[in-house]
């Protein structure tokens, strides 16, 4: 019996197997995908990492103008208007990247699909680095903003990271579900820019969830970004900012099933990408 370390085996069903342990294998590729995608995003732009800041911040001045001063609507305890719009403005415009990103992101890497093996969940994580490059610069915004305004954030803060991961875990699942029917079906690259900016007014990004009607507040809350909107609030800014539990915990399990349902969908048709796209 040939025990040659150089031997090929080929063996059924190995691949689905060895499928998470592959993702491991790959992780330098996942480290090039993701440096690629943020040279790409920043390398050839006349003002840099200057877009990461023009977005949130012309959001800001809109939404502070039209519901905090014309509209009235009330701030969240003591934080300013405008702290209160930015802080929601960090998981917002992560996840609105990243969804973005992570659902062109098998067709932006066809030659690669459709030539080697690799997990292909490995180009769709990748996607979510450029999110939490643009997330960790808006965050040194907010920093600032709130100095000055001399508004400081109590203990709460340190639950950012919990928040984040629900961030991150909203986007890739939703993204992943984009990106697999985006291989079969084509038009879904003009749906996603659509659902962003539509999601972008029905979430409570310009204003506070507490102007929601309470009888309305849990069914408010099937919208996952709510919760993670609101849970970055709580944390941010602190004092007598309220976290609505029913509809927190609602926006968290309906984020677990996207996940779980996006993953197995994804693992369901992958195997097929390389002959469709």
């Amino acid at each position: 019996m040939n025990t040659s370390p150089n031997r090929l085996i080929i063996e059924a069903g190995r691949t689905e197997r060895h499928y998470w342990k592959d993702l491991w294998r790959y992780r330098e590729l996942f480290y090039f995908l993701a440096w690629r995608d943020i040279l790409v995003r920043y390398k050839q732009t006349v003002i840099g990492v200057g877009w990461s800041l023009f977005r949130p911040v012309i959001t800001m001045v809109v939404f502070t103008v039209i519901f905090g001063r014309f509209a009235k609507f009330p701030t969240e305890g003591n934080a300013p208007y405008s702290v209160m719009v930015f802080a929601a403005m960090l998981p917002w415009q992560l996840v609105a990247s990243a969804l973005s990103e992570i659902s062109n992101s098998l067709l932006a890497n066809t030659g690669m699909i459709s030539k080697i093996y690799f997990p292909r969940l490995t180009i769709t994580a990748s996607s979510l680095i450029v999110g939490l490059v643009d997330f960790s610069i808006s965050f040194v915004v907010l920093g600032l903003l709130m100095a000055w305004y001399r508004f400081i954030p109590d203990w709460r803060i340190l639950t950012i990271p919990l928040f984040l991961l629900l961030a991150l875990a909203t986007a890739f699942g939703a993204g992943i579900w984009f990106a697999a029917l985006n291989v079969r079906y084509r038009d879904v690259r003009y749906v996603v820019p659509f659902l962003v900016q539509l999601g972008l007014y029905i979430s409570p990004v310009g204003f506070s969830s507490s102007i929601v009607p309470e009888k309305w507040r849990l069914l408010y809350s099937i919208n996952p970004m709510v919760g993670v909107i609101d849970g970055f609030r709580w944390a941010l800014l602190g004092g007598e900012s309220q976290l609505n539990e029913g509809g927190f915990a609602l926006s968290v399990l309906l984020t677990a099933l996207i996940l779980w349902s996006g993953l197995k969908y994804f693992r369901k048709v992958e195997r097929t990408f390389a002959d469709v796209i």
